[in-house]
C-alpha cells in the first residue's frame, strides 16, 4: 500500500486539520449544542405531555434534528478537510433529506440492536446465570459492533450510501484494521478523560456543591463539550478517510495537510 493505515500518523493529521480550522469547528460546536439544549427546553416545558404519541412523534422530531445537525458537521469537517481543493458555501455542508432520513434508520437499526441484546441478556440471567460471564459477553460483544460499523455515517454524508450499504463498507474498511481502530477511539476515551480532569479539579478546587451548583456543572460541561467535540469528531473522519486510502490501496489524499 501506498499509505497504510497508522494511529500516529492519523492522529497528527487530526490536529493539523484542528488547528487550521479550530475557530469554525468550535462555533459549530456551539451552534450544535445550542440547538440540542433548545429542542430539550421544548420538550420538557412545551411539547411535555403524558401522551404517548405525543411523545413520540417529538422523539422523531428530534432525533430528525439532532441527525441532520450530526451529518451537517461531518461535512463541515469534509468540506475543511478538502477546501484548498475548491471554493465552498454553507449549502455545501447541509446534508440532504435523504442523508437525514438514512441516520435516523440507522438510529433505529441500533436501536433495535440494543433491545435484542437486553432481551438475550435477560434470558441468560434467568436461565442459565453467570450475570458477569453474560455482560462481559455482550459488552465485548457491543464493542466489536460500533467499532466495525461506527463509520457507517462517514459513508452516508461521504458517498450518499443506504443504510445497509454503509453498514457493510463500514465493516470492509475496518476488517484488517480492527485493532487499530480500536487504538483510535482509546485515544479518542483518553483525550476525553485529560481535558474532563482539569474541568472537575477546577470546580472542586472552587468549592461547588453539584446540587446547590447546578449550573456551575453545566456550563463546565457545555466548556468541556465544545473543546472536546470538534477534535474527536475531526479524529474518527480522518480516521474514515485514511481507513478508504488504505483498503482502495490508493494514494493518501490527506497527506498534504501534514
Amino acid at each position: 500500500m501506498y499509505h497504510p493505515f497508522s494511529v500516529a500518523e492519523t492522529i497528527k493529521t487530526a490536529w493539523n486539520i484542528l488547528k487550521k480550522n479550530f475557530v469554525p469547528l468550535v462555533v459549530y460546536s456551539a451552534i450544535s449544542l445550542f440547538v440540542n439544549e433548545f429542542l430539550e427546553f421544548l420538550k420538557t416545558f412545551i411539547f411535555f405531555s403524558d401522551d404517548m404519541l405525543t411523545q413520540f412523534v417529538f422523539l422523531v422530531l428530534q432525533m430528525i434534528v439532532q441527525c441532520f445537525i450530526g451529518l451537517s458537521f461531518y461535512k463541515l469537517i469534509l468540506t475543511l478537510m478538502d477546501r484548498e481543493y475548491y471554493e465552498f458555501e454553507f449549502k455545501d455542508i447541509l446534508p440532504s433529506f435523504k442523508m437525514t432520513l438514512n441516520f435516523v434508520i440507522i438510529g433505529f437499526l441500533t436501536g433495535i440492536l440494543v433491545a435484542v441484546l437486553v432481551f438475550f441478556y435477560v434470558l441468560g440471567k434467568r436461565t442459565i446465570g453467570f450475570d458477569s460471564l453474560i455482560e462481559a459477553i455482550e459488552l465485548l460483544l457491543v464493542l466489536y459492533i460500533s467499532l466495525r460499523s461506527i463509520f457507517c455515517i462517514c459513508f452516508i454524508v461521504d458517498d450518499d450510501s443506504s443504510p445497509l450499504e454503509s453498514l457493510r463498507q463500514s465493516f470492509e474498511i475496518t476488517k484488517d484494521n480492527f485493532f487499530k481502530t480500536l487504538g483510535i477511539f482509546a485515544f479518542i476515551i483518553f483525550i476525553m478523560a485529560i481535558v474532563l480532569i482539569p474541568v472537575i479539579a477546577f470546580i472542586s478546587l472552587l468549592g461547588f456543591d453539584e446540587n446547590k451548583e447546578g449550573l456551575v456543572f453545566r456550563l463546565a460541561f457545555y466548556f468541556w463539550f465544545v473543546i472536546v467535540f470538534p477534535f474527536t469528531q475531526v479524529i474518527i473522519m480522518v480516521t474514515y478517510r485514511k481507513l478508504v486510502y488504505s483498503h482502495r490501496d490508493i494514494d493518501d489524499d490527506l497527506s498534504e495537510t501534514n
